[in-house]
């Protein structure tokens, strides 16, 4: 079976050398990719096209087809037959073979296109393949405009090929013709999303985690990470790059204005990206706030955010609603992971901002300590995607008890604020306060021999904060998790 590959209408439209770069990559990342599946499927093309032969009886047209799918810059994939060109009566014969069962009661209309020397034009062709088809099928009739099937073939010299199913391709620019950004990921719906939209547009695109909840959430996050490169954009190395944020976090609780805690973690997020993104070269950072969503997301507190950084930030979702954001996560697979992944929302306040000024949140940051930002900056940690390694361990390790033991201490982990607002009262168990924090620093003065239960409202930091302790090997730790 041959594929015959047509790149995205904007690709169409480009000058002829900038046509025949993009082109060039395109069929070099089709190439690469499909080697995976059988080094021996053959990918060649011009200028306008990419062809793909596939090796009969191995049942590899259908994981072809898919990989083909999620290939940035293709617009369709047509199913061909390639024969000889002997007489436009032969031609005829293979349609019918092609389109009888298929044309039954239906309208359709040939379209044909040549190129090379023949004795006939382009529109005899069609008119004599088209009464060839009404005279020999129960076609309900020729109809030029909007015909219920459209029969295509393509004359090329001495060959000619008849076009079968048509699939959609993924659009947008081949990966690695446009420049490079970095994603900030949190694993969630929103910048899971943001990520596929850039690569589906063709921008080769660094993963960057603020690590806000220790290896647990780290780990979540890779997978969604993994995930999309390996469907979207693995013709290309990228890196996942994590930075370790508690510290910065913990500063931010210290000395900034309880009102300005979100806007002013978002800039020191963005501060810290932009020193990433100059070392590892990309151009652009990309975001996943959708406008109005959440307090930190008004058009001021975004203006306020950007201001924390010398690059240009995109926010592919700016417009869109959740529920347009959940269906294309769950189109593109990523739900699943999002549903399981905590929102860490540990430094959200009651009552946040929404019209924050530039002077007072400057003023905040200028109480807090640069150095702890820088060293976060320092000690983050690049792997490769392709070669990432996902621990075993996952969130769904984490043991979650509902009525604890006697001897069990509960460590109430939220911040002193929500903690004073509604404290945490047990009758037959001792329950200590001790914010998320400050947890790996106090940790050491616990007592290795008893079994300590972690506690928040909504149980996401306390999972997330039992799973980095797991993994660090502390096994007296677990998440209470009442009703």
């Amino acid at each position: 079976m041959k594929l015959l590959i047509r790149p995205a209408a904007e690709v169409a439209i480009k000058s002829k050398p900038v046509r025949r770069q993009q082109m060039r990559q395109l069929r070099q990342n089709i190439r690469k990719l499909l080697a995976r599946l059988d080094p021996e499927i053959v990918v060649e093309g011009s200028w306008d096209r990419v062809d793909v032969d596939v090796p009969e009886g191995r049942g590899l047209l259908s994981p072809v087809l898919d990989e083909l799918s999620r290939i940035p810059g293709i617009s369709t994939i047509q199913e061909i037959s390639v024969y000889p060109l002997v007489s436009l009566e032969d031609l005829g014969e293979k349609a019918l073979e092609a389109y009888r069962d298929r044309l039954a009661g239906k309208t359709f209309a040939v379209r044909a296109r040549r190129s090379g020397q023949h004795d006939f034009t382009s529109s005899e062709l069609e008119r004599q393949v088209g009464g060839f088809l009404l005279a020999k099928t129960d076609a309900a009739g020729v109809k030029l405009k909007a015909p219920d099937v459209e029969i295509r073939i393509d004359v090329r010299d001495d060959q000619f090929h008849v076009s079968h199913r048509k699939h959609e391709g993924l659009g947008g620019y081949p990966m690695g013709t446009v420049e490079n950004v970095m994603t900030l990921v949190s694993g969630g719906y929103d910048s899971s999303v943001a990520a596929y939209l850039m690569m589906r547009r063709g921008l080769r695109s660094h993963f960057l985690f603020f690590n806000l909840g220790g290896q647990a959430h780290e780990v979540g996050v890779k997978q969604v990470a993994s995930y999309l490169w390996n469907r979207y954009a693995s013709s290309h190395s990228v890196k996942f790059i994590s930075v370790p944020f508690e510290g910065v976090v913990a500063e931010i609780m210290r000395t900034v204005n309880h009102r300005h805690w979100g806007v002013v973690l978002k800039r020191q997020m963005l501060k810290a990206a932009d020193k990433v993104a100059e070392e590892i070269r990309v151009e652009g950072l990309v975001m996943g706030d959708a406008v109005a969503q959440v307090s930190s997301q008004t058009l001021t507190n975004l203006n306020v955010v950007d201001r924390a950084s010398n690059m240009v930030v995109l926010r592919p979702l700016i417009a869109m609603d959740k529920q347009q954001i959940i269906r294309i996560a769950h189109e593109i697979g990523t739900d699943s992971y999002a549903r399981n992944m905590p929102e860490y929302c540990g430094v959200i306040s009651q009552k946040p901002a929404t019209r924050a000024k530039l002077h007072r949140v400057e003023h905040d940051e200028s109480q807090m300590e640069p150095s702890i930002l820088e060293q976060a900056v320092a000690d983050r940690t690049e792997t490769p995607v392709g070669r990432m390694m996902i621990p075993e361990m996952t969130l769904d390790d984490v043991e979650l008890v509902n009525t604890p033991s006697v001897d069990d201490v509960i460590i109430d982990v939220r911040h002193p604020d929500e903690e004073q607002r509604a404290p945490l009262t047990l009758t037959n168990n001792q329950v200590i306060a001790i914010p998320f924090y400050e947890l790996n620093q106090q940790l050491e003065r616990l007592d290795n021999h008893r079994q300590y239960l972690l506690y928040c409202d909504k149980g996401t930091m306390s999972r997330v904060h039992a799973g980095h302790l797991k993994a660090e090997g502390h096994d007296n730790i677990k998440v209470y998790a009442p009703g």
